[in-house]
């Protein structure tokens, strides 16, 4: 025989079906919401690009694009979540969703690699490390896409779930370092021409630019990989969107911080630095190799 078996709850408003399950019902609004605050970003970010082109590199429009792919992909998944409440069903939405996902996953971390390098802003190319870098990180990120879409399409009762489960995670730590690396190169480099180029307080500037990202960057790994698991794992099923809400929420607050960090600038800043900041840096600087030591 042929059991066809449909679980939904029934809105007490409408009496009409609800197939998303009670702490999932309001995501579809909270995804549209940040659509609209991304694409509000992308909006601003193009006013800026527009106002400052002088300054403009191509690590700029990079950062656009990166935009526009988070808004289309919280787009795609508010209607993949919309669909699926009122039909049971996604019908190609949920399709589209990992597409975006797909592209946006990638382009977000080479964008982590590219300012973690300095590329285009700093200098025009990329060594062969930091290459080695990006040769590692997307194929890895094409393996967690797909073990993303297994463990949505399927369930733990599958046979290979488990399995899936930990590729995803592994190749997801291993992003997540990898990305650190150009940060630490950057830095290093810093502190070395620091020492021999005599601009002890620009390099002191960037120095502390490329220090502050890498803190961001760690804490919004660590923030969206363990503290929203954590609030999964422990906060009750009718709060589901609470962990949801708080990841894009980290999310959101990295991606202003990176744009307002590495903004186009039209100022030299070798320009603005007078002579008794110059002897700052460099007493600055030398405390810390010192600290370092």
């Amino acid at each position: 025989m042929d059991v066809r078996s449909a679980m939904y709850n029934v809105d007490q408003l409408t009496g009409e079906r609800a197939y998303l399950s009670a702490g999932a019902s309001v995501l579809p609004s909270f995804y549209f919401l940040f659509c609209l605050a991304y694409a509000g970003l992308a909006a601003a970010w193009v006013a800026i690009l527009m106002r400052k082109r002088a300054a403009v590199f191509r690590i700029h429009y990079f950062m656009l694009a990166v935009l526009v792919l988070k808004a289309l992909n919280l787009l795609a998944e508010a209607e993949d979540k919309s669909y699926i409440e009122r039909t049971g069903t996604a019908h190609g939405w949920d399709v589209l969703f990992y597409i975006f996902s797909f592209l946006k996953g990638i382009s977000l971390f080479t964008l982590i690699v590219l300012i973690g390098t300095g590329w285009s802003f700093l200098k025009p190319y990329l060594a062969d490390r930091e290459k080695k870098v990006l040769m590692v990180v997307i194929p890895l990120q094409v393996v967690a896409n797909i073990a993303q879409v297994v463990i949505d399409e399927s369930g733990p009762y599958a046979r290979d779930w488990v399995t899936w489960k930990q590729i995803f995670l592994l190749v997801d730590v291993v992003c997540c370092c990898a990305v650190l690396f150009p940060i630490v190169w950057s830095i290093k480099n810093l502190r070395e021409a620091a020492r021999s180029d005599g601009k002890a307080a620009v390099n002191l500037m960037k120095l502390t630019l490329f220090r502050q990202y890498y803190v961001v960057v760690i804490c919004y790994i660590y923030f969206t990989r363990v503290v929203v698991y954590a609030l999964q794992t422990i906060t009750s099923y009718r709060y589901l969107w609470t962990s949801v809400v708080a990841g894009e929420l980290a999310t959101l607050a990295f991606y202003v911080f990176t744009g307002y960090r590495f903004r186009p600038e039209v100022h030299n800043p070798y320009f603005a630095i007078d002579d008794e900041e110059e002897e700052a840096a460099a007493e600055a600087l030398k405390m810390d190799d010192e600290f370092e030591l």
